[in-house]
Protein backbone atom coordinates (compact mmCIF):
# COMPACT_ATOMS: atom_id res chain seq x y z
CA UNK A 1 0.00 0.00 0.00
CA UNK A 2 1.50 3.10 -0.79
CA UNK A 3 2.37 6.23 1.23
CA UNK A 4 0.21 8.60 1.33
CA UNK A 5 0.62 12.24 -0.67
CA UNK A 6 2.20 14.66 2.27
CA UNK A 7 0.04 17.36 3.19
CA UNK A 8 0.76 20.52 1.12
CA UNK A 9 0.12 22.42 4.09
CA UNK A 10 1.37 20.79 7.50
CA UNK A 11 0.39 22.38 10.91
CA UNK A 12 2.63 24.50 12.54
CA UNK A 13 3.66 24.25 15.79
CA UNK A 14 3.38 27.09 18.09
CA UNK A 15 6.47 26.04 19.85
CA UNK A 16 8.83 26.61 16.98
CA UNK A 17 8.17 30.33 16.19
CA UNK A 18 8.10 32.11 13.30
CA UNK A 19 10.69 30.78 11.44
CA UNK A 20 10.19 27.37 11.44
CA UNK A 21 6.60 28.21 10.16
CA UNK A 22 8.63 30.37 6.83
CA UNK A 23 7.82 29.44 3.42
CA UNK A 24 10.89 29.15 1.00
CA UNK A 25 10.40 30.94 -1.95
CA UNK A 26 12.27 30.45 -4.69
CA UNK A 27 12.74 33.84 -7.41
CA UNK A 28 11.88 32.19 -10.98
CA UNK A 29 14.64 33.56 -13.54
CA UNK A 30 13.42 35.87 -16.07
CA UNK A 31 12.28 34.00 -18.86
CA UNK A 32 13.68 36.24 -21.89
CA UNK A 33 17.68 37.12 -20.09
CA UNK A 34 19.09 34.34 -22.53
CA UNK A 35 18.03 35.93 -25.46
CA UNK A 36 19.16 39.39 -23.77
CA UNK A 37 22.67 38.13 -23.62
CA UNK A 38 22.41 36.50 -26.90
CA UNK A 39 21.52 40.01 -28.50
CA UNK A 40 24.36 41.21 -27.07
CA UNK A 41 26.77 39.30 -28.17
CA UNK A 42 25.76 39.31 -31.58
CA UNK A 43 25.94 43.29 -31.39
CA UNK A 44 29.45 42.87 -30.27
CA UNK A 45 30.65 40.86 -32.63
CA UNK A 46 28.65 42.72 -35.36
CA UNK A 47 30.45 46.09 -34.24
CA UNK A 48 34.12 43.79 -34.35
CA UNK A 49 33.11 43.02 -37.94
CA UNK A 50 31.98 46.68 -38.78
CA UNK A 51 35.64 48.03 -37.50
CA UNK A 52 37.32 45.38 -39.28
CA UNK A 53 35.41 45.98 -42.70
CA UNK A 54 35.74 50.07 -42.34
CA UNK A 55 39.46 49.84 -41.81
CA UNK A 56 39.80 47.31 -44.37
CA UNK A 57 38.06 49.73 -46.46
CA UNK A 58 40.24 52.42 -45.70
CA UNK A 59 43.15 50.64 -46.55
CA UNK A 60 42.27 49.62 -50.09
CA UNK A 61 40.43 53.14 -50.33
CA UNK A 62 44.34 54.71 -49.84
CA UNK A 63 46.57 51.93 -51.48
CA UNK A 64 45.16 53.03 -55.07
CA UNK A 65 46.40 56.54 -54.27
CA UNK A 66 49.47 55.19 -52.71
CA UNK A 67 50.04 53.10 -55.94
CA UNK A 68 49.63 56.87 -58.27
CA UNK A 69 51.85 58.51 -56.18
CA UNK A 70 54.83 56.15 -56.28
CA UNK A 71 55.38 56.26 -60.12
CA UNK A 72 55.03 59.95 -59.91
CA UNK A 73 57.85 60.04 -57.09
CA UNK A 74 59.97 57.20 -59.78
CA UNK A 75 59.38 59.85 -62.77
CA UNK A 76 60.53 62.74 -60.21
CA UNK A 77 63.86 60.84 -59.54
CA UNK A 78 64.96 59.95 -62.96
CA UNK A 79 64.23 63.49 -64.43
CA UNK A 80 66.51 64.49 -61.63
CA UNK A 81 68.90 61.69 -62.80
CA UNK A 82 68.74 62.87 -66.11
CA UNK A 83 69.32 66.49 -65.61
CA UNK A 84 72.03 65.56 -63.39
CA UNK A 85 73.96 63.38 -66.04
CA UNK A 86 73.49 66.51 -68.79
CA UNK A 87 74.55 68.70 -66.34
CA UNK A 88 77.85 66.75 -65.88
CA UNK A 89 77.97 65.95 -69.55
CA UNK A 90 78.25 69.85 -70.42
CA UNK A 91 80.85 70.68 -67.48
CA UNK A 92 83.14 67.85 -68.70
CA UNK A 93 83.17 69.55 -72.01
CA UNK A 94 83.72 72.54 -71.08
CA UNK A 95 86.34 71.11 -69.02
CA UNK A 96 87.95 69.63 -72.02
CA UNK A 97 87.00 72.87 -74.17
CA UNK A 98 89.24 74.97 -71.14
CA UNK A 99 91.84 72.60 -71.31
CA UNK A 100 92.46 72.35 -74.85
CA UNK A 101 92.52 76.81 -75.27
CA UNK A 102 94.85 76.61 -71.99
CA UNK A 103 96.89 74.63 -74.09
CA UNK A 104 97.18 76.25 -76.84
CA UNK A 105 97.67 79.55 -75.11
CA UNK A 106 100.51 78.19 -73.57
CA UNK A 107 101.99 77.13 -76.79
CA UNK A 108 101.38 80.25 -78.00
CA UNK A 109 103.31 81.95 -75.09
CA UNK A 110 106.08 79.09 -75.41
CA UNK A 111 106.32 80.25 -78.80
CA UNK A 112 106.36 84.40 -78.05
CA UNK A 113 108.82 83.67 -75.62
CA UNK A 114 111.10 81.92 -77.96
CA UNK A 115 110.67 84.54 -80.44
CA UNK A 116 111.68 87.28 -78.36
CA UNK A 117 114.92 85.09 -76.98
CA UNK A 118 115.53 84.42 -80.61
CA UNK A 119 115.50 88.15 -81.47
CA UNK A 120 117.05 89.02 -78.87
CA UNK A 121 119.89 86.62 -80.08
CA UNK A 122 119.89 88.65 -83.26
CA UNK A 123 119.96 92.19 -82.20
CA UNK A 124 121.47 91.79 -78.91
CA UNK A 125 119.67 92.83 -75.40
CA UNK A 126 122.01 95.82 -74.99
CA UNK A 127 122.95 96.39 -78.75
CA UNK A 128 122.25 99.42 -80.37
CA UNK A 129 119.21 100.24 -82.03
CA UNK A 130 119.06 100.33 -85.66
CA UNK A 131 115.98 100.72 -88.53
CA UNK A 132 114.90 97.96 -90.98
CA UNK A 133 118.02 95.96 -92.31
CA UNK A 134 119.02 92.25 -93.06
CA UNK A 135 120.40 90.78 -90.51
CA UNK A 136 121.91 87.79 -92.65
CA UNK A 137 121.38 85.45 -95.55
CA UNK A 138 121.62 81.72 -95.94
CA UNK A 139 121.85 79.91 -99.21
CA UNK A 140 122.01 76.09 -100.10
CA UNK A 141 121.48 74.12 -103.26
CA UNK A 142 118.84 72.12 -103.97
CA UNK A 143 118.64 68.69 -105.83
CA UNK A 144 117.25 70.32 -108.93
CA UNK A 145 119.95 72.79 -109.64
CA UNK A 146 118.47 75.93 -107.92
CA UNK A 147 119.15 77.53 -104.50
CA UNK A 148 117.30 78.51 -101.84
CA UNK A 149 117.39 81.41 -100.27
CA UNK A 150 116.41 82.56 -96.64
CA UNK A 151 116.24 86.58 -95.20
CA UNK A 152 116.10 87.37 -91.27
CA UNK A 153 114.49 90.58 -91.57
CA UNK A 154 114.94 92.95 -88.51
CA UNK A 155 114.34 96.67 -86.77
CA UNK A 156 114.51 97.50 -83.34
CA UNK A 157 114.55 101.03 -83.34
CA UNK A 158 110.68 101.74 -83.64
CA UNK A 159 109.67 98.93 -80.73
CA UNK A 160 105.57 98.49 -81.41
CA UNK A 161 106.10 99.90 -84.66
CA UNK A 162 105.07 97.50 -87.67
CA UNK A 163 107.54 97.69 -90.93
CA UNK A 164 105.99 96.88 -94.21
CA UNK A 165 107.21 96.69 -97.82
CA UNK A 166 109.50 94.45 -100.10
CA UNK A 167 112.57 92.40 -100.46
CA UNK A 168 114.75 91.76 -103.32
CA UNK A 169 118.09 90.19 -104.26
CA UNK A 170 120.58 90.75 -106.90
CA UNK A 171 123.58 88.58 -107.45
CA UNK A 172 127.03 89.92 -108.27
CA UNK A 173 129.80 87.70 -110.23
CA UNK A 174 131.65 86.72 -113.07
CA UNK A 175 130.70 84.88 -116.41
CA UNK A 176 132.85 84.36 -118.99
CA UNK A 177 136.12 86.16 -117.08
CA UNK A 178 133.82 89.27 -116.50
CA UNK A 179 131.80 90.69 -114.17
CA UNK A 180 127.86 90.63 -113.95
CA UNK A 181 125.05 91.11 -112.11
CA UNK A 182 121.54 89.54 -112.13
CA UNK A 183 118.77 91.41 -111.32
CA UNK A 184 115.49 90.09 -109.21
CA UNK A 185 113.74 89.19 -112.66
CA UNK A 186 116.90 87.29 -113.72
CA UNK A 187 117.31 85.35 -110.37
CA UNK A 188 113.40 84.68 -110.83
CA UNK A 189 113.56 84.21 -114.70
CA UNK A 190 110.63 85.99 -114.52
CA UNK A 191 110.07 89.51 -116.40
CA UNK A 192 109.05 92.49 -114.11
CA UNK A 193 108.46 89.81 -111.03
CA UNK A 194 107.34 91.75 -107.98
CA UNK A 195 109.56 92.11 -104.52
CA UNK A 196 108.81 89.85 -102.08
CA UNK A 197 106.70 91.29 -99.58
CA UNK A 198 107.61 91.34 -96.28
CA UNK A 199 105.65 92.35 -92.72
CA UNK A 200 106.46 92.25 -88.95
CA UNK A 201 107.00 94.11 -85.93
CA UNK A 202 110.46 93.02 -84.66
CA UNK A 203 111.66 90.34 -87.18
CA UNK A 204 110.50 87.89 -89.75
CA UNK A 205 112.09 84.92 -92.27
CA UNK A 206 111.75 85.10 -95.76
CA UNK A 207 112.18 82.16 -98.21
CA UNK A 208 112.20 81.33 -101.52
CA UNK A 209 114.39 80.19 -104.62
CA UNK A 210 116.53 81.90 -106.87
CA UNK A 211 117.98 79.95 -110.31
CA UNK A 212 121.62 81.12 -112.04
CA UNK A 213 122.56 81.14 -115.51
CA UNK A 214 125.22 78.40 -116.49
CA UNK A 215 128.42 79.06 -116.49
CA UNK A 216 127.53 82.20 -113.87
CA UNK A 217 130.07 82.01 -110.59
CA UNK A 218 128.67 84.03 -107.85
CA UNK A 219 130.10 86.27 -105.65
CA UNK A 220 128.11 88.28 -103.19
CA UNK A 221 124.43 88.58 -102.58
CA UNK A 222 122.67 91.99 -102.28
CA UNK A 223 119.56 92.60 -100.48
CA UNK A 224 117.64 95.31 -101.00
CA UNK A 225 114.67 96.22 -98.56
CA UNK A 226 111.92 99.01 -99.63
CA UNK A 227 109.91 100.20 -96.84
CA UNK A 228 106.42 101.50 -98.19
CA UNK A 229 106.65 104.44 -96.19
CA UNK A 230 109.72 105.58 -98.37
CA UNK A 231 113.30 104.77 -98.34
CA UNK A 232 115.35 102.04 -99.19
CA UNK A 233 117.99 99.69 -97.60
CA UNK A 234 121.02 97.37 -98.91
CA UNK A 235 123.19 95.18 -97.46
CA UNK A 236 125.37 92.84 -99.03
CA UNK A 237 126.84 89.14 -98.54
CA UNK A 238 129.64 87.17 -99.72
CA UNK A 239 127.96 84.55 -101.32
CA UNK A 240 130.34 81.23 -100.01
CA UNK A 241 129.48 82.80 -96.77
CA UNK A 242 125.92 82.24 -97.28
CA UNK A 243 126.09 78.96 -98.28
CA UNK A 244 128.62 78.11 -95.64
CA UNK A 245 125.75 79.22 -92.99
CA UNK A 246 123.27 77.54 -94.17
CA UNK A 247 125.73 74.32 -93.90
CA UNK A 248 126.07 74.97 -90.44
Amino acid sequence: MSDPAPDPNPPVDPAQGPAANARTVIVPTHPHGGWIVAILVVMWVASLAGAWFWAGHRASSAAPSTDRAQPEADTQLQQRVTTLQMSDKISRQANRELQQTLAEREEEVAGLRADVAFYERLVGSTGRRKGLSVHDVELHRDSDGSWRYTAMLTQNLNRGAVSKGGLTLSVEGTRGGKLARLGWDDLLQTPQAPPQRFEFRYFQRLEGSLLLPQGFVPGRVIAQLKPDRGGSAEQAFAWAEAATAATK
